[in-house]
């Protein structure tokens, strides 16, 4: 293993002055760095190559040579993790990459895998709902690859919190999370027009949020209203007010009368499921459409995890 070992991704970027930088300008390159390789046409490249060169050291180490370069493929690895920790958020490290890391160097990272929050100086959002203060630091971050592998991580995270209450919300956001990354890999906008795409789709997202309270509707009511109204041709029919209606005495009816095993047994879903079309009927859902909007409250139900009424 050469003693000038360095991934193709660093031609360009002088990663060697972190070697011996103090632990705040450490940082600093170290954040600088994860920006250089955050571009889509360097990042999966550069994931690759630190993996391929962290197993080769593996198996040089004792070897002087490999010794002489460990600071090196530690900064490396370092950066990696950090990219790492953005995409993968909440995956914990495995028992070998550990392994492999400390073999490196625990000194360069002494807290474990760096926070690119705390590197790139923003203060970690207190709510999962974006504030606009939060979002214009990260528009305003020099390193503007890294706002874009914030942004995505922090909608993601927010998209997984939706899931678990809102699948309407959850699938329309991450449909346009996923399209609006699409573009960007194929270049067909520019970083700082991701960043913009990104904070609006932010707010969006923050705006639906909160639209409970402008409807008058409960957290649960909003999910089943927003799964009737995923129905353009029903809103139009019914109207805001009577959806709302419609929605509000779904989680009533539906609630009141889930068994514990109603998930599983296919004779509890169909009476949940008659019920749910004999309310439909009632408030003139369109009748081409109910097969569907069945099937979402049904599955909407599911994800509320609502125990027994006694």
């Amino acid at each position: 293993m050469p003693s000038n070992c360095q991934t193709r991704d660093f031609h360009g970027f002088d990663y060697r002055r972190a070697l011996w930088a103090k632990p705040e300008e450490h940082l600093k390159i170290l954040c600088e760095a994860a920006d250089f390789v955050a571009s889509p046409e360097r990042k999966d490249a550069f994931i690759k190559a630190v993996t391929e060169l962290s197993k080769a050291f593996a198996l040089a180490v004792p070897r002087e040579e490999a010794l002489k370069i460990r600071d090196k493929v530690a900064f490396f690895q370092s950066v990696k993790a950090a990219l790492v920790k953005i995409a993968r958020s909440g995956r914990a490290v495995s028992d070998k990459e550990f392994a492999i890391r400390q073999i490196v160097s625990s000194a360069l990272v002494p807290k474990g895998v760096i926070d690119l929050f705390e590197a790139a100086g923003l203060k970690k959002p207190d709510s999962s709902i974006l504030s606009d203060e939060f979002l214009l630091e990260v528009r305003n971050l020099p390193q503007k690859n890294l706002a874009v592998e914030l942004l995505c991580k922090l909608i993601n995270d927010e998209i997984k919190v939706r899931r678990r209450k809102n699948l309407v919300q959850a699938r329309k956001f991450s449909e346009l999370l996923e399209k609006t990354i699409r573009r960007y890999h194929n270049r067909a906008i520019s970083t700082i027009e991701v960043i913009e795409e990104l904070i609006k789709l932010a707010k969006e997202m923050r705006e639906a949020y909160r639209r409970g309270e402008k409807l008058g509707l409960s957290e649960e009511e909003l999910a089943f209203y927003e799964a009737l109204a995923a129905n353009d041709s029903a809103v139009k029919v019914l109207g805001d007010e009577t959806l709302r209606e419609l929605a509000r005495e779904l989680v009533k009816t539906v609630r009141q009368n889930v068994t514990i095993d109603w998930t599983v047994r296919e004779s509890a879903r169909a009476k949940l499921r008659v019920m749910v079309k004999r309310l439909l009927r009632k408030y003139g859902y369109p009748p081409d459409k109910q097969e569907k909007a069945t099937q979402t409250v049904l599955k909407q139900a599911e994800l509320l995890g609502w125990e027994v009424s006694e």
